[in-house]
């Protein structure tokens, strides 16, 4: 091998090291993210809310930081014995002092219709990981008690069942969404090395990630939960995938071409790079917007996500240039490109639906608006104003029994009661108010010894039972009412809190979240648009289009929800994630159509431009986007429903956008437009100036 040659390939060979060492090195962090995040849900409450305030300030009446268990015994026989409350009085006299229970348990309390007993058990908030053994011993303890059904709740046992659903999401949801993209890229592209050569590459953006976002949880920058982590995995590989589908298939193009490996790469990098940055680009920009968020989990996965992106783009224009550089025509082994066969990576069937577009453009579009438009009827539908704790989790959760076991038998807010923080001296008025207000069924102050209200630095605390179940549209009401009565007592200063004014503050900040940054991701969106495509009109069109998208998505995600899945109403922040997730990475898609069409334009003309854009890409964005719509799917393996929504809103509209929008709508409406929509670009000057009045442009498609 002559010296210059040599030379030719120091770089493809230490790009490879490099990467093949940051694996190695940077890899074990996406084993060890978990290690770094924290699925208490009081760690991402509005920073502002009311009841964030309160969350603060409760810490000063606790000696020891706690989170209450709450056991919930139901009498096997219709009615508790005076044993069996004497034996639970005694199971739970028995964990004072065990490890992770700094405070003594409260009495056992019978409920009114004398079928069932309650006691509240502390759990210190230092147990971390440990939490799901403390509820384990608990209920260990409980059963001792003979004739009676046990069930472990409270909040304590909910952030125990979280715990439990995110165990082993660093390999579980990994290896699944490795395993549907590698089975995906085999079916598809029919080659044995060129999936296992892009697979490697998301891996080793995913180490790249999950190292950078572990440095940064770990230092206090973001604070990252199992849901901003499970993401983070599922974005990484989905796009780093897509953008190396990109670039592969551009390479491919160029070998059949006959242009040596050397030079077909430096074609397909520069006539890709622009397109694969300026989507990453769009996607990197519309979640930094989250930035904007009243939510600390959204602004986590703002940067989290981001940074993400920039890992994907960095392996997707480094890692997989240079391995296919190494191997050439031995990555699409068996179906290597040859010169021969000039058209042999393009698809037949992309031919037929240009034809079809271009024989009946208006039909087409026409269509797909009407469908668009029937799914979009249905948004309105959907509840973005948070799910009940019995739709928390898929399958069963022993929280979410023990609740269910509360509510029959006490006061529906019982075990999650509003957390009031007043003036030490307006207590008795405070307290009065809260029992006159509507919904309430109970309000007390927390007292120390002697029986007196414990008051620290001049403030007191009470406790107010709500008649609904704390996660109702009911016990939402009441916080509202509460907080408009309290405020009105002269001198108290209350604040509310508590787990249902916590749900009433999430959904508010969500609404004003959605109406911030909605716009904002749409300008900047907008923005790289015009700068990549030098056309205003183009980029409204685009993206009005896939908004158009994200709307009907919703409405079927609305009936899919509450006829299939049973969901009454969807978290907060899963229209957010939602517009977020398809506008930016339905852009993507027509990025990579558009820039190509573009090209194609230059060359032949706007109306034929456009479907020989779709021919040469239409094979590799609808491969691009099934395999990213598996991706989000996989993450249904955490039996949460915020991710199995997600996951359907995610997957499903990613299809549409792919199938429906970039397929066929864009296309349609671009042949029937004609230059026009490139104004004011140099594509609607040559249009303009070659156009004659009356006169239909034919033109063949399917041959250069």
């Amino acid at each position: 091998m002559s010296a210059p040659r040599a030379v030719r390939w120091v770089l493809p060979a230490a790009l490879v090291v490099v990467w093949l060492a940051i694996g190695g090195f940077l890899g074990p962090y996406a084993g060890k993210l978990g290690e770094v995040t924290t699925n208490e849900q009081s760690s991402f409450l509005p920073s502002s809310a009311e009841s964030t305030q309160v969350l603060e300030r409760q810490a000063a009446f606790e000696s020891d930081q706690t989170t209450p268990a709450i056991v919930v015994w139901e009498a096997r026989d219709g009615r508790i014995t005076p044993d069996q409350r004497a034996a639970a009085g005694q199971a739970l006299e028995s964990l004072r002092g065990a490890p992770f229970i700094p405070e003594a348990p409260s009495p056992a309390i019978p409920s009114e219709d004398g079928a069932a007993l309650s006691g509240v058990v502390p759990v210190g908030s230092d147990a971390g990981e440990e939490i799901g053994s403390v509820i384990d011993r608990v209920r260990e303890a409980a059963e001792r008690v003979p004739g009676t059904s046990v069930q472990v709740g409270g909040p304590a046992a909910t952030q125990a069942d979280f715990s439990d659903a995110f165990a082993g999401i660093d390999t579980l949801l990994v290896l699944v969404a490795l395993g549907v993209v590698l089975v995906i890229l085999l079916l598809v592209y029919r080659s044995v090395l060129l999936p296992l050569l892009i697979i490697v590459g998301s891996i080793l953006a995913l180490g790249f990630a999950s190292a950078v976002a572990y440095a940064l949880a770990d230092a206090g920058v973001v604070t990252v939960d199992g849901q901003v982590q499970g993401i983070l995995s599922i974005l990484v590989i989905g796009a780093t995938t897509d953008y190396a589908l990109l670039m592969s298939a551009r390479f491919r193009e160029e070998l059949s071409l006959g242009s040596d490996r050397m030079q077909a790469m430096r074609t397909a990098w520069r006539r890709s790079a622009g397109a694969i940055l300026a989507s990453g680009g769009t996607v990197a920009a519309g979640l930094l917007a989250l930035l904007l968020s009243d939510l600390s989990n959204n602004r986590a996965l703002g940067p989290v996500g981001a940074l993400g992106i920039g890992c994907a783009l960095l392996s997707a224009l480094t890692y997989l240039p240079a391995v296919l550089v190494i191997f050439g025509r031995t990555a699409y082994w068996p179906a290597r490109p040859h010169p021969e066969r000039p058209d042999a990576s393009r698809h037949a069937v992309w031919e037929r639906i240009a034809r079809l577009i271009d024989h009946h453009p208006r039909r087409i579009w026409a269509a797909c608006l009407i469908v668009l438009l029937a799914g979009a009827a249905f948004m309105p539908t959907l509840r973005t104003d948070g799910v009940p704790l019995s739709e928390t989790f898929v399958g069963e959760a022993s929280s979410v029994t023990a609740q269910e076991a509360l509510d029959e038998h006490f006061p529906g807010g019982s075990g999650n009661p509003a957390i009031v923080i007043t003036d030490a001296s307006a207590l008795p008025p405070v307290l009065a108010a809260a029992q006159r207000t509507e919904g309430v069924s109970g309000a007390r102050p927390r007292t120390g010894e002697g029986g007196q209200p414990v008051v620290v630095d001049g403030r007191a605390i009470a406790e107010v039972t709500l008649s609904g179940a704390a996660d109702s549209d009911a016990a939402r009401r009441t916080v509202d009412r509460l907080r408009g009565n309290l405020h009105g007592v002269a001198g108290a200063d209350a604040l509310v809190g508590g787990y249902t004014a916590q749900q009433v503050d999430t959904q508010a900040a969500a609404q004003r979240d959605r109406k911030v940054i909605i716009p904002v991701v749409l300008a900047i969106i907008i923005v790289i648009l015009v700068a990549l495509l030098r056309s205003v009109l183009m980029p409204v069109l685009l993206v009005a289009t896939v908004a158009l998208n994200y709307l009907a998505t919703l409405g079927v995600a609305a009936l899919v929800f509450q006829h299939l899945l049973g969901f009454t109403g969807t978290d907060p922040s899963v229209a957010l994630y939602g517009f977020v997730f398809l506008v930016a990475l339905g852009v993507d898609y027509n990025i990579f159509l558009m820039t190509r069409a573009r090209e194609e334009s230059l060359r032949h003309g706007v109306r034929r431009g456009v479907l020989e854009g779709l021919t040469a890409t239409g094979g590799v964005i609808t491969s691009a986007g099934v395999v990213l719509a598996a991706t989000f799917a996989a993450l249904v393996v955490i039996p949460l429903s915020f991710l199995v929504q997600i996951a359907f809103i995610v997957a499903f509209g990613v299809l549409m956008d792919t199938l429906l929008v970039r397929s066929l709508l864009v296309p349609a409406l671009v042949r029937d437009a004609g230059p026009v929509v490139w104004w004011p670009g140099l594509l609607y000057r040559r249009g303009r100036d070659a156009a004659k009045p009356g006169v239909r442009i034919r033109e063949t498609v399917g041959r250069s």
